[in-house]
């Protein structure tokens, strides 16, 4: 990630931030928790934007009637960020173990049960998160 690989690990310490209670507003834990470090800290305008936009979160902005609100607060990153963040996400279990995206998705739908906006959400977003976590995989496999 060159020059942004800084950028990139704050972004991956950060994405879930928004599920603290202290910062919780709209319910997107990836619209509140950009605004976190965008409103507080004014830190790099592409930490907040990979927080908004983390692991194809415009799928449950969707769900939640927000996307209109998550892209004007928010614009897109450049895709092998998003895409690299999504990796870190989709392969880190939330024990910190590493995990293949399936298991990550499976353990996804069991935490919150199928009729969940989440489980709802993840299921639409699969096809975007494997394919964010395929492109991520084929990039560190062409750069070792």
């Amino acid at each position: 990630m060159g020059a942004e690989a800084d950028l990139l690990t704050a972004a991956a310490w950060l994405h879930d931030i928004g599920y603290s209670p202290a910062l919780v507003d709209t319910d997107s834990h990836a619209l509140d928790g950009a605004r976190y470090p965008r409103d507080v800290h004014r830190a790099d305008d592409t930490i907040a934007r990979l927080v908004a936009h983390h692991t194809c979160a415009e799928y449950e902005a969707a769900e939640r009637g927000l996307l209109d609100v998550l892209n004007s607060e928010f614009d897109k990153e450049r895709p092998e960020l998003v895409e690299a963040l999504t990796y870190c996400d989709m392969t880190t279990s939330p024990d910190g173990l590493p995990v293949e995206a399936e298991a990550r998705l499976l353990e996804i739908h069991s935490r919150y049960g199928p009729e969940h906006l989440v489980s709802r959400s993840i299921t639409k977003a699969t096809p975007c998160i494997t394919a964010a976590v395929h492109a991520a995989q084929a990039a560190l496999d062409a750069g070792s």
